[in-house]
């Protein structure tokens, strides 16, 4: 007998006592459940990191388990590759710079005469690198005389963002984008402006941070106000160590990510995007109480997982919770890769897979017409997803993998559904782990934050740049405009200067 089988008969034990069986049955699934552990750690060290199955088409078959679609909630979606026709061309908005090429005069005296037709144009991409460079900022100084009294004005300037700081916005911009848009840590940064030509300390830099982001702080107040007005939250979080001092052993803090979106109609009865913006906190733990506290006064729909600290929000009544299809689906994926032969979840990955399918169909389409689609293809596929997990579930071991993630399942079948009522509900909050994963990436470059100071800049940082990505906004445009606007910005019009807000100067 295997004993990491994912099935596993009692009838087909030796004649023992009950308790012995209930013993057998026990240890078998702990060795199901370790065996699992352990591919899974070695497929993160050494594997890949996608979640494609091999033989992934299969998923998308006509049956699974001899349950087949009804005839007019089954979608026949067909996919073309596309096919590449030669080297794309080159952006338009791109700056161009001519060189023209003319024929030698040698070449030319080989001829009576020639008559210039015409010229054929081709184009190479070019590389600027960046430069350092000082900007002197001259003003003009003037004796005044007025009524036989003199006195000395000097014009005005602002050469810095930053009281008594040399660093311009552009620069101040710069670092803030290389760190936490591309996850270049401050010593790497350091090189960089080294070879440059200028010396410019970590710590530095680090001031520059910090006192950027403290500059920028009034601006995520009111993100914080527009993230709560969405129709919809994702919400997740991700883990950041913190070392107090840059010494010491590290604690585990915490960054919450909060972006809101959907969709609304307006006067006319038109739907329109809610403008999408990411708001992060930081946290020193994962404790309810700092969800329920960001949440206190949101009504509408909350898309996340399956979080405890959630669940006071959702009892409320104000908030609804939108589960993960995503989530489940990587419990199903996990066994399936690390087990190649658990046909069952296999065919799981086949129902929800089929649910990605009405949603590729349905995405470009309003909202009301997307939740019409769904109720009328999604729900009855649910529903036989439901009827066939609960009749494999009752033959499993409740300790096994494969039982807990049907368990899961079912137990977040209402949230799990509601995406069906309402067309601007996601399937996933794949939103938000995108939003989420350049933490991830610059966590192995710059490894931990050094003081609450930094966390809460951390947080300011993401906030703004993922709020420009999540809008089509280039990150380091924005912030140098802004960071050069903001001290002299009107307080009651702030949020003119948010991303989805946002115009440069010279067009505002």
């Amino acid at each position: 007998m295997d004993s990491a089988s994912v099935l596993l008969d009692r009838s087909a034990l030796p004649e023992e006592p009950d308790s012995l069986k209930d013993i057998i049955v026990e240890l078998a699934a702990q060795v199901e459940s370790l065996k699992l552990q352990v591919l899974k750690l070695r497929r993160a060290q050494f594997g890949v990191s996608s979640e494609r199955l091999s033989g992934q088409a299969e998923l998308f078959s006509e049956t699974v388990s001899g349950l087949p679609l009804p005839a007019s909630d089954t979608q026949h979606i067909s996919y073309e590759r596309r096919r590449c026709a030669g080297r794309p061309k080159l952006p338009e908005d791109l700056p161009r710079r001519r060189v023209d090429y003319d024929l030698s005069e040698a070449e030319k005296a080989q001829f009576d005469a020639l008559t210039r037709i015409g010229e054929e144009i081709s184009e190479t991409l070019d590389y600027t690198p960046a430069q350092v460079l000082v900007v002197e900022h001259v003003r003009a100084k003037y004796r005044c005389e007025k009524n036989g009294e003199s006195t000395i004005r000097t014009a005005h300037a602002e050469p810095s963002p930053i009281a008594k700081s040399n660093a311009s916005a552009g620069l101040l911009a710069q670092v803030l984008v290389a760190k936490y848009a591309d996850g270049l840590p401050l010593n790497r940064q350091e090189r960089i402006f080294r070879r440059h030509g200028v010396e410019l300390a970590r710590a530095t830099l680090c001031d520059w941070i910090l006192a950027s982001c403290e500059l920028l702080a009034p601006l995520l107040e009111q993100l914080k106000r527009h993230v709560l007005r969405a129709p919809v939250i994702f919400a997740d979080d991700t883990t950041l160590d913190l070392i107090q001092g840059g010494r010491g052993a590290a604690c585990t803090a915490r960054l919450w990510a909060y972006v809101g979106a959907g969709s609304v109609q307006d006067a006319q009865g038109k739907w329109r995007d809610y403008p999408r913006g990411a708001y992060f906190e930081f946290t020193h733990s994962r404790e309810a109480i700092h969800p329920t506290r960001f949440l206190a006064d949101y009504t509408g729909y909350l898309q996340a997982d399956d979080y405890a600290g959630y669940h006071a929000t959702f009892r409320s009544g104000r908030v609804l919770h939108v589960a993960c299809w995503a989530h489940a689906r990587r419990r199903f994926h996990d066994i399936a890769k690390a087990q190649p032969s658990a046909g069952l979840a296999h065919e799981a990955l086949a129902f929800i897979g089929r649910i990605y399918q009405i949603e590729a169909h349905a995405k470009e389409r309003p909202p009301d017409e997307r939740g019409h689609m769904r109720q009328a293809q999604t729900v009855p596929l649910l529903a036989a997803f439901k009827s066939w997990l609960e009749a494999h579930y009752r033959q499993l071991l409740p300790q096994g993998a494969l039982a807990q993630a049907m368990g899961y399942v079912l137990s977040n079948w209402q949230a799990l559904m509601r995406f069906t009522d309402d067309g601007m509900l996601a399937a996933d909050s794949n939103l938000v782990e995108r939003t989420i994963r350049p933490i991830a990436n610059g966590r192995k470059a710059w490894l931990f934050t050094a003081s609450d100071r930094g966390g809460r800049a951390a947080a300011s940082a993401f906030s703004l740049i993922e709020t420009c990505k999540l809008n089509g906004v280039e990150p380091f445009a924005y912030l140098k405009d802004v960071l050069g606007r903001i001290n002299s910005h009107r307080v009651d019009r702030l949020d003119e200067l948010l991303p989805f807000n946002w115009k440069p100067a010279a067009a505002a």
